[in-house]
């Protein structure tokens, strides 16, 4: 049987960064998170700072590996991989705001729109 590396780490940061980036206003933050190159920017962004956790498995035991929670953090080391996280939403956010200003517009506040009811 054939034996596979598995980043334990990588589905607690994905889940972290879901959880963290609800707390943040649509836009622009969730709006650009959206997007999977942005997406995939913070979750390499996070992994490379903090230490990763690593398994050898058979290929039968890596789907139930991935499905549980199979890494636990101390509260200290989560408010640490949070912080670093909203660091990396900040920085990307930072480096790629020409990018993310092209393709998500501006919030437009509906009061100040013109109203199309007299034609």
């Amino acid at each position: 049987m054939s034996k596979t590396i598995v980043n334990l780490t990588m589905p607690f940061v994905v889940q972290e960064i879901e959880d963290i980036l609800e707390q943040y206003p649509r836009h622009p933050y969730q709006e650009a998170f959206a997007n999977p190159d942005f997406r995939q920017n913070l979750i390499a962004y996070t992994l490379n700072r903090i230490p990763n956790h690593y398994l050898t498995v058979d290929e039968q035991e890596k789907e139930h590996l991935i499905s549980s929670d199979s890494v636990r953090y101390c509260l200290e080391q989560t408010v640490h991989i949070e912080a670093i996280i909203h660091q990396g939403i900040e920085e990307i956010l930072s480096e790629k705001a020409e990018e993310i200003t092209r393709h998500i517009p501006d919030a437009v506040d509906p009061s100040h729109v013109p109203s199309d009811w007299f034609g």
